[in-house]
């Protein structure tokens, strides 16, 4: 295996900071060495001591989702910026760093999904498998017809305390969790009707059916989005939760954070 130095020779030159993904510490001492532009780590921790470290939640399997992720997170951090271009170093074909490709920093990578992982409450894992339910809902519908849900994710102890049910809860006893495919139909099943999901920190389906009390003062919506939508902003503002919003209207994908909207996706992109 070449010398991580030798894979950067003719890199290094021109970019304006270098990104591994999950290196060695062997591997990070040697490109530090060398390296005369700031190099970034990004990794699930930060093993190797990096001054300049951006956290990787998940595991993504496409390498482009990887590095997008990274780049993203090194933006809202403010360690690269718009324009600049940086050599990746990623694992693609083995366990160690064998990849280096030359990515130019764009705003619009800044999709708005960094955001919602990061210094969430809930594990990523479950914020994930609600995204993508959301998503496939979105694709599919209920039966082929638009529909519209509202997912509370995390904290969901504060949740319950600021809604009412509005039907029996079906998830009352069990000890189901979000991302089990079975459960997942489920889910799809109930979404038809109203009431938002809460979901706990671990993906437990805590309820179904709930009406969200919170007051809506206070919590900025762009124009022409409902009470669903409202909701899920309100609610994450007054706890830690994450709401992730499908709309029956429009079929887009919203996600919010701290009362405000941090993610909005069309379904038919994915």
């Amino acid at each position: 295996m070449p010398e991580a130095s030798e894979l950067f020779a003719e890199l290094l030159p021109d970019v304006d900071a270098v990104v591994l993904f999950s290196p060695s510490g062997s591997y990070y001492e040697d490109v530090i060495a060398d390296a005369q532009v700031p190099v970034l780590v990004v990794s699930d921790e930060n093993a190797v001591g990096a001054e300049e470290f951006v956290e990787l939640p998940l595991e993504f399997d496409d390498v482009a989702d990887r590095i997008r992720f990274g780049i993203e997170g090194a933006l809202e951090q403010g360690l690269v910026e718009d324009g600049d271009v940086v050599a990746c170093a990623v694992t693609m074909f083995s366990d160690e760093i064998d990849t280096v490709t030359r990515v130019r920093v764009d705003e619009t990578m800044e999709s708005g999904i960094y955001n919602l992982f990061s210094d969430s409450r809930a594990e990523a894992s479950v914020i994930r498998a609600v995204l993508e339910l959301a998503i496939e809902l979105g694709q599919k519908g209920q039966k082929g017809k638009p529909v519209g849900a509202l997912f509370v994710v995390g904290d969901a102890g504060k949740v319950m305390n600021k809604s009412r049910p509005l039907s029996y809860n079906p998830f009352e006893k069990s000890h189901v969790h979000v991302g089990d495919p079975i459960v997942n139909v489920m889910l799809k099943e109930f979404s038809r009707l109203d009431g938002a999901f809460v979901i706990s920190d671990s993906g437990k389906i805590v309820s179904a059916y709930r009406y969200l009390e919170p007051s809506a003062e206070g919590v900025d919506i762009p124009k022409g989005l409902g009470a669903r939508h409202m909701a899920g902003g309100a609610v994450t503002r007054d706890t830690n939760a994450t709401a992730i919003v499908l709309s029956e209207s429009d079929g887009l994908v919203r996600a919010f954070k701290g009362g405000e909207l941090v993610l909005e996706l069309d379904p038919e992109d994915y």
